[in-house]
């Protein structure tokens, strides 16, 4: 069996992926864990065929390496012999701070695919930015027809990856807590749980579709809402009075740094 994408690790990023590529009408998908369940449960959910690590290796044309990067050396003294027996093969690899050229020195001089990948790609509302070595060039376009369903896709220089991932990959995490600070919020004003958890997530939602499509700066969106004297200044005030934009800052940044330092 030939498969058109190998997952080696199904973890919540490469679960999340291999969720999205399972909606390409007529792709063939391998799946693979060190957890056997986990990757069996997940393929059973998706349509997909669950195999060791090998056959993922050795039998798919873009071969997805969803471990973490401490892992990444194991893994490839793992399944290099299944990788020479390949006639021809991808590597794709989402692991922050490691560099393309730290993959070949792993895995062989493969053409290869950096991806930094986002949590909502399961639900296809994902931000994934991506840069590739020259040889890999024929194939990229057909790999990101196969991963359509993910969401948006941009292009950027590699040394921009890690900066990439603090934003899109571990932002996430910081709307997370956001949504959830302004559902707490709106408990102590007297919403039910419930209702303030719902508010928050559309108001999220809404708010970056919105500017998305209207390409409206920030600021401008801001002041669109705060009408003078009124209630959206006062808490904007607040917001400015616990460093809110200057703590979120720091946050990228050292996020960022972990990310080079996940490389070294």
């Amino acid at each position: 069996m030939q498969y058109d994408l190998g997952f080696i690790g199904c973890g919540h990023m490469g679960g999340a992926l291999a969720t999205a590529a399972a909606r390409c009408a007529g792709v063939r998908i391998a799946l693979s864990d060190r957890d056997g369940e986990k990757a069996r449960t997940l393929a059973a959910a998706l349509g997909c065929e669950a195999v060791d690590t090998r056959t993922a290796a050795a039998h798919s044309r873009y071969v997805v390496l969803g471990v973490k990067p401490q892992m990444m050396a194991e893994l490839a003294q793992e399944i290099a012999p299944a990788l020479a027996d390949s006639e021809k093969l991808v590597l794709v690899s989402m692991a922050a701070g490691l560099e393309m050229a730290s993959i070949q020195r792993m895995f062989g001089a493969y053409p290869v695919i950096r991806i930094m990948p986002n949590i909502p790609c399961a639900v296809g509302a994902g931000m994934i930015t991506y840069c590739h070595t020259m040889d890999a060039a024929p194939h990229v376009q057909q790999y990101l027809r196969l991963m359509a369903h993910a969401g948006r896709f941009d292009r950027i220089d590699e040394g921009k990856m890690d900066a990439a991932s603090a934003v899109a990959g571990c932002g996430p995490a910081f709307a997370s807590l956001f949504i959830e600070a302004l559902s707490d919020g709106g408990v102590q004003c007297g919403l039910t749980r419930e209702q303030a958890l719902l508010y928050a997530r559309q108001m999220l939602l809404g708010t970056a579709q919105m500017a998305l499509e209207n390409g409206v700066h920030p600021a401008e969106f801001k002041d669109s809402v705060c009408s003078p004297g009124g209630s959206t200044i006062a808490g904007v005030a607040q917001l400015e009075d616990g460093a809110f934009r200057g703590t979120v800052m720091r946050a990228v940044r050292a996020a960022c740094e972990r990310n080079r330092e996940l490389g070294e």
